[in-house]
């Protein structure tokens, strides 16, 4: 299944336009404080979805929930969701607004402490002539 359908990338341009307060300030944080390698992209089409942040290489998710994701109607749209992502392989990490907007450093430092970069392949042994 491809990643990107042009109705969600048209979606997503307008979610990276509009994004809200607590995803400015994590996109901020993720930006400065990504290790050397690491690329984080913000309103990404996955399949039907689109996530809030991912880096696509390490397969990571994250999710910054408002209120609308605490009530039974939207923990059951995540539940669906997430089963989803993670059946394509992808790790969920979700954080509140609130923990965004009063405790970034915090948040940002629990993302990237969970990040295992992919070490780059090794060169092949050179054999000597013999």
């Amino acid at each position: 299944m491809p990643f990107y359908r042009k109705p969600l990338t048209d979606r997503a341009r307008i979610l990276r336009r509009d994004m809200t307060d607590a995803e400015r300030q994590l996109w901020a944080g993720l930006k400065q404080a990504s290790p050397e390698g690491v690329r984080f992209r913000r309103q990404v089409p996955i399949g039907r979805y689109i996530v809030d942040f991912a880096c696509l290489s390490l397969r990571l998710v994250v999710e910054v929930d408002g209120g609308q994701h605490y009530s039974d109607a939207g923990m059951a749209r995540d539940a669906v969701r997430d089963a989803w992502l993670r059946a394509e392989g992808f790790r969920i990490l979700r954080v509140s607004n609130h923990d965004v907007l009063t405790n970034l450093e915090g948040v940002v430092i629990a993302i990237i402490s969970g990040i295992q970069p992919v070490p780059p392949p090794q060169p092949l042994p050179t054999r000597g002539r013999g």
